[in-house]
């Protein structure tokens, strides 16, 4: 196993204590901090722990804060109604069928089989309630625990996953494992690890394919030089260079992305987000390599390469997430071709009928999207999702007093999907900021972190009439947290500044980390339905649009 470098603690903090230019030069340079950790990871093997020990614990740290008293409440919260239920079904006949009216109550008490041949219709694909009927299938349906143990490994996982993003973003393991500790720690993350929806799982697979396209970034900027240095080197005088068809992560990415869109059809936004950054990249790397047609060689050329290796492979995952829908004879819509009337006719005559089943069922599926419009008392409109104006009340219960946990009237139970609202503003306020950076500096880094918020962000604005949720930016979320990790290692600075500004830098740090904690352990409560006095959940209804 090869030995991290030197300065494993980041590269903010690489180099001598102190450092001179000549005989005038004789400011201190660095912290006490900085000789402090340069002497913990003197040797090969303490670096080599905190290197792979850093993340380890922020996941570890992520796994109790999701898992601690995850079968609480045994009832099912908010859309766990709808997905718990169709993927119990899904295990029982591989599509999603329909329930008697009112049929929660018996499913909490244990009464798990009322379900009917009928099919439901279900307007999300199938992978989601996949992933949660694997819990189902461990546990059963009548242990709350399992309903919801997917989603909480997942949302688990997705903290490793964001902080060795991190570490490959900043070439910093600090910087790393603060954006795991964010993470872990924030309430957006750790609800929507505690309860059975979607949303966490499309979080998940999009997470993923970042950092297939992370490494892929390396990957053909490599292969890209070595291919147009040979063409020169043997004579040729490439105009547009050539075209890089081996790319194995950017297949993984295709994969990722078809993944997402298989829970939730948002999923396809990174995707097209993703393709055309893809682009750009191409561009800039072809130009910087002296290509004179860099523009239209990675539109023309190149271009249609890397929609060959990323879009197909994300559409066939997407349909494979369809799988039980096909193979099975009783699925919403799945003979809907075959009844009178229905089959297509003239040129497409001859696609087969459980196609145009499908495609008929797809259709529908996005007129009920773009039509929804519904009343919803934590209806957000997507316009104030970044302000945190209106977070979701996932589930509320007041127990009766000697009830266990509530010795003095009255009490509240509460699971509020909102962020630590310290790391919610700031994290949006560092994006706000990298979009100014880009403009001025062009680094790659606060480039691909702005395309992950705005795949997951800007397409919602096109829906600001649409019935929708603050819960859903959980889908961004990891990249608001890369960029306030970026500006946190502006603060920190490197070791090579002033003891005066390297020790601010570490002190206005130290304060933002322990007062998110502070917080995040202030709004545990209402993250974990934890029984507390109603005079305490009061306390965190610091505006009107909270409660």
């Amino acid at each position: 196993m090869p030995v991290p470098p030197r300065e494993s603690f980041s590269h903010l903090v690489s180099g001598a204590t102190t450092s001179t230019t000549g005989p005038i030069d004789v400011e201190p340079r660095g912290s006490r901090l900085d000789d402090w950790w340069g002497r913990l990871l003197s040797t090969p093997g303490r670096r080599r722990l905190w290197y792979w020990g850093g993340p380890i614990l922020v996941t570890l740290l992520a796994a109790v804060l999701r898992l601690w008293n995850l079968g609480t409440p045994h009832a099912l919260v908010f859309d766990e109604t709808f997905y718990v239920k169709d993927a119990w079904t899904l295990l029982h006949h591989g599509y999603e069928s329909a329930w008697p009216a009112e049929s929660d109550p018996d499913f909490n008490a244990g009464r798990v089989n009322g379900f009917l041949t009928d099919p439901a219709y279900v307007v999300h694909p199938p992978l989601g309630k996949w992933l949660i009927a694997l819990g189902l299938g461990v546990f059963g349906a009548t242990d709350s625990f399992g309903w919801r143990i997917s989603t909480a490994i997942i949302g688990t996982l997705a903290v490793l996953i964001l902080t060795l993003v991190a570490r490959k973003l900043f070439a910093s393991t600090l910087l790393a494992v603060i954006a795991g500790f964010l993470f872990a720690i924030d309430g957006h993350a750790i609800v929507m690890s505690r309860v059975a929806i979607l949303d966490n799982s499309l979080m998940f697979f999009a997470l993923l394919g970042f950092a297939m396209i992370l490494a892929d970034r390396d990957w053909h900027a490599r292969r890209l030089a070595v291919r147009l240095d040979a063409a020169r080197s043997s004579g040729a005088s490439p105009d547009w260079g050539p075209v890089i068809w081996w790319r194995p992560w950017l297949i993984a990415a295709g994969v990722a992305f078809g993944l997402a869109a298989g829970v939730k059809w948002s999923g396809f936004y990174f995707l097209a987000g993703f393709g055309l950054y893809l682009i750009v990249v191409d561009a800039l790397a072809r130009r910087r390599l002296g290509l004179d047609a860099w523009f239209s060689a990675a539109v023309l050329k190149q271009g249609p390469a890397t929609f060959l290796l990323l879009v197909p492979v994300s559409l066939v995952v997407y349909l494979a997430s369809w799988t039980g829908w096909f193979v099975t004879d009783n699925g919403y819509y799945r003979n809907w071709a075959e009844q009178a009337g229905n089959a297509w006719t003239g040129l497409f005559s001859w696609v087969p009928s459980v196609w145009q089943s499908f495609f008929f069922y797809q259709q529908s599926i996005y007129n009920f999207h773009v039509g929804l419009a519904a009343p919803h008392p934590y209806s957000a409109n997507p316009l104030g999702w970044l302000a945190l104006i209106r977070p979701t009340s996932m589930w509320y219960d007041s127990p009766a007093t000697g009830a266990s946990g509530c010795e003095l009237a009255p009490c509240s139970q509460a699971i509020t999907s909102i962020a630590n609202p310290l790391i919610w503003w700031a994290a949006v306020a560092a994006s706000l900021y990298l979009v100014y950076r880009l403009i001025r500096t062009r680094q790659w880094q606060v480039g691909l972190i702005l395309m992950g918020v705005a795949a997951g962000y800007l397409p919602w604005l096109m829906y600001t009439e649409r019935t929708v949720f603050q819960f859903y930016t959980i889908a961004f979320l990891p990249y608001l947290l890369l960029a306030l990790t970026f500006v946190i290692g502006l603060i920190l600075g490197k070791r090579s500044d002033s003891q005066y500004e390297r020790t601010r830098g570490l002190s206005v740090t130290a304060v933002f980390l322990v007062l998110a904690t502070v917080l995040s352990a202030f709004w545990y409560p209402l993250w974990s339905a934890t029984t507390v006095p109603f005079w305490f959940w009061s306390l965190h209804s610091w505006l009107s649009t909270w409660v």
